[in-house]
């Protein structure tokens, strides 16, 4: 195939970066390239000198953020450093100055938080890893976060959930740019998905809660989390903390920010999700876990995780369960 026109992408990266933040996309992006595409990749930090990498390696760079001229993409790295302190002042405001040089900006990972510290999605949905999301809808509202999604684009600025979903972000761009055909080919060359199915929530972990500071909301609370098979329900959970239903609803709301409906099928579904890692049968896991039936468990966990539970068993389960050898990963 002969080349199409070029298009010049950046890696904007910083110390202690992800380094699969950079290199997972880039490998896409290069891969392209063999079936006709034509990205040049390019790497700045904002001293313009090499960077050390989350692996310890030391990457380097071909120049400063402020040297760049005119670019087609950049690209922000993420970083476990970037949801621990503030974003550095000088890696937003770098950021920020390239961008109207830019025709589209992108995030990988916890660089949405570079782009939010910039205030370029100000006004705009976008998503993150999904451990640091309600992070960063506290810290930034004015950004409007998809908590389950693996990439969000709009207008111009594409952010993408945890590391490998960086991957499927570069695919979905390689198809914006070139079409469905050569990014099938990339999807193929690679061994990726083209649309990987399901949302992030089904790699999220259990539920995790601050113990409530109300003594009455912690022993419905535990309770739940004890029993989530019982027949709970908004009536039967305040006849157990000698409350109200209304008054119930008004403490959840205010400590947990959700309903006590929600919980108890928050509670359900991490108990399945759990039953079904440990290699319980879907039929089983449904019973321990208080949800009636399979299929009233299946329709949970397609609404919330965008996977059945045998879509999801199947993905989660140990090389064991699946028939490989632990040691020597053959049949």
């Amino acid at each position: 195939m002969s080349p199409l026109t070029e298009r010049s992408v950046v890696f904007v990266v910083f110390d202690d970066m992800k380094m699969l933040d950079v290199t997972g996309p880039a490998e896409v992006l290069a891969e392209a390239n063999t079936f006709g595409a034509a990205y040049a990749l390019g790497y700045a930090s904002v001293s313009g000198r090499a960077v050390r990498t989350s692996i310890g390696t030391r990457l380097p760079v071909d120049t400063a953020v402020a040297g760049l001229g005119e670019v087609d993409t950049v690209v922000v790295a993420g970083g476990d450093d970037l949801v621990r302190r503030p974003v550095p002042v000088e890696l937003a405001e770098a950021v920020r100055a390239i961008a109207p040089r830019a025709r589209r900006l992108v995030s990988i990972c916890t660089g949405s938080f570079v782009l939010a510290a910039a205030g370029l999605l100000d006004g705009r949905r976008a998503t993150t890893h999904w451990r640091h999301g309600r992070l960063l809808s506290r810290a930034y509202p004015d950004v409007s976060v998809e908590l389950d999604a693996l990439f969000v684009e709009d207008r111009g600025v594409f952010t993408s959930a945890g590391v490998s979903a960086g991957m499927d972000l570069a695919l979905a761009l390689v198809e914006q740019d070139h079409g469905p055909e050569l990014a099938r080919d990339v999807a193929r060359s690679l061994v990726m998905f083209m649309r990987r199915p399901g949302g992030q929530s089904q790699f999220s972990a259990p539920l995790e809660l601050r113990p409530p500071r109300s003594s009455v909301l912690r022993g419905v609370v535990d309770l739940v989390a004890a029993e989530p098979a019982l027949d709970h329900t908004t009536t039967s959970l305040a006849v157990v903390a000698g409350v109200s239903p209304r008054h119930l609803t008004r403490l959840f709301a205010a400590e947990l920010g959700i309903s006590p409906a929600r919980f108890v099928e928050d509670t359900r579904l991490d108990r399945a999700r759990s039953l079904l890692d440990a290699g319980y049968t879907v039929t089983a896991a449904a019973g321990a876990a208080g949800f009636g039936s399979p299929e009233t468990m299946r329709r949970r966990f397609v609404a919330r995780l965008g996977a059945s539970p045998s879509q999801y068993r199947a993905r989660f389960s140990a090389a064991t369960d699946r028939g490989l050898d632990s040691a020597t990963g053959v049949r």
